[in-house]
């Protein structure tokens, strides 16, 4: 059961402190409360629920914030739930009346707020929280300005204002022009698994369906006859023989992936005909039951790959636990391979979106025609330009931009003109579209480096999507911050500039004039 909550913000002044005093308007938290979409956020939220059945479940924003603030912070699911106890201006972003020290949930919910709210629903929000944050923008700058028309507001140091030509379409530009810049790559978000081989996999699903055996085996005395004859300590033994070679031959892994794979292969029909003679797998834990489906499919895989002798197999597994996780093979100087969701993103005017999650390898060259006509429909009209690497710039996306008048980043085909300066003019613009292409490699940086994308803890497949939409939705919401931190920065120079004005010929007018210019330079 879910019921909808008043979702207007407390005051400051109203929110109940039990020590006294009150929060601080300027604080990142509170902020970011008048920022979020709260009722957008419910309206999608409410319909999992019934009206009237069930216990009455955490509120949307209850759920939302903790996400938010894990992934923000970087933290573990119970330390999110300790830092929320211990901090006022958290659980003011998470809709408390007042100051609690009670924990507001057990760490183990985390995992369902993860299930509740759709990859598809976080996109959304995220362009939700960049369009009021733009609102925001202008309405401070639209104050800038009504507060510089008087003609004593007028000065060579406090004029520099926040233009965002770059980042909000203008409201008299021409229909049907194109507009904007978007730069597009892909790359890998890597599950937080080992490097998974064959042996290593083989040897984890015999452990695996030994101790499922053990547990079929003591529901009934007479069940023991049915346990596989091998010794189970040579098994494992020979597994660390090449296991603990630094550079074991073919010929031996192929060996000792035979021999495990026997090992696996016994034990499964061992389970069938215990299922056979009455053992019940009810009896078994979730996610050992889940488990040994894994077991089976990795025994039917490796059995093909011996017996075909190649090295590839579609949908192979790569871990017995996260069997959505696939190999992306990347070519990367650092990691030729990784093991994850393979992700594409567009970069709007410096604003991050996440485009597509996919589990398994795709050519991102295919999405350039897609994320163009995203922009159109979120914009009124295609992007000026497109930077992109160099696997998006085939064929088919070269017809397209030329027909829609969108200039693509890139040499264009055939030879170089013969003029130099037309061919110098040339050079400049494509040295211009790959620097600006550059943002959209310091978006998955940040993303990997400071929002956990660089290894996703998540377990099941949900919830890593989950992750990762957070991720993009907390860097546009950091992104709305600093602008406004910058605006409201460039106001404090431009009063301080006003006032060196009026004290011209006192003899603070240097040092307040050096303060502007220094905290300008500081932004």
């Amino acid at each position: 059961m879910y019921r909808k909550h008043h979702n207007g913000q407390l005051s400051i002044e109203e929110f109940h402190l039990p020590f006294g005093g009150t929060l601080d308007p300027d604080n990142r938290w509170v902020v970011l409360a008048q920022l979020i979409p709260w009722e957008e956020l419910e309206s999608s939220y409410a319909p999992q629920f019934s009206a009237t059945i069930g216990a009455p479940a955490k509120s949307v924003r209850l759920a939302f914030g903790a996400l938010y603030i894990k992934q923000r912070l970087g933290l573990s699911d119970e330390e999110t739930v300790l830092q929320i106890q211990e901090n006022p201006y958290m659980q003011y972003f998470l809709g408390f009346s007042g100051y609690s020290s009670k924990a507001p949930f057990d760490p183990s919910m985390m995992v369902h707020f993860r299930k509740r709210l759709s990859d598809k629903d976080l996109r959304k929000i995220n362009e939700l929280i960049v369009q009021r944050g733009k609102e925001m923008l202008v309405e401070a700058v639209a104050a800038r300005v009504d507060d510089s028309d008087e003609p004593d507001h007028q000065d060579g140091d406090g004029g520099a204002q926040l233009s965002l030509d770059s980042m909000i379409k203008p409201a008299d530009w021409p229909e049907g022009k194109n507009w904007g810049t978007i730069s597009i790559d892909a790359s890998c978000t890597p599950a937080d698994i080992t490097y998974p081989t064959d042996l290593k996999l083989l040897n984890e699903a015999r452990n695996g369906t030994e101790k499922i055996i053990d547990d079929l085996c003591h529901q009934s005395k007479g069940f023991g006859r049915h346990r596989p004859h091998y010794n189970r300590e040579k098994a494992r033994f020979s597994f660390l023989t090449i296991a603990k070679q630094k550079k074991p031959r073919l010929r031996k892994i192929k060996a000792a992936v035979r021999k495990q794979l026997s090992y696996l292969q016994r034990n499964l029909e061992s389970i069938d005909a215990l299922i056979a003679v009455g053992a019940s797998l009810s009896a078994l834990k979730q996610h050992w039951w889940q488990k040994l489906l894994a077991c089976s499919e990795l025994a039917r895989q490796q059995a093909i790959l011996l017996e075909s002798n190649t090295r590839s197999i579609p949908h192979r597994l790569v871990h017995l636990v996260q069997k959505q996780v696939r190999p992306i093979v990347r070519g990367k100087a650092r990691a030729a391979v990784e093991f994850g969701a393979k992700i594409s993103i567009t970069v709007e005017n410096g604003f991050p979106f996440l485009h597509r999650i996919s589990w398994d390898a795709y050519n991102e060259g295919g999405d350039l025609i897609a994320q163009a006509e995203k922009y159109k429909e979120d914009n009124g009209c295609y992007p000026e330009r497109i930077c992109a690497d160099r696997i998006y710039i085939n064929r088919e996306n070269r017809h397209f931009c030329m027909r829609n008048g969108i200039r693509l980043s890139g040499k264009p085909l055939g030879r170089p003109p013969k003029n130099p300066e037309l061919n110098a003019a040339r050079k400049q613009q494509l040295n211009a579209d790959q620097r600006r292409r550059n943002e959209v490699e310091g978006s998955f940086g940040a993303g990997k480096r400071k929002y956990s994308l660089d290894q996703i803890m998540a377990k099941l497949k949900h919830g890593a999507e989950t992750t990762i939409s957070m991720a993009f939705i907390v860097m546009c919401s950091e992104k709305v911050l600093r602008l406004l931190r910058l605006f409201f920065v460039l106001i404090l120079g431009w009063l301080l500039g006003l006032y060196s004005l009026q004290e011209e010929n006192s003899e603070g007018y240097y040092s307040l004039r050096g303060q502007s210019h220094d905290l300008l330079l500081a932004v």
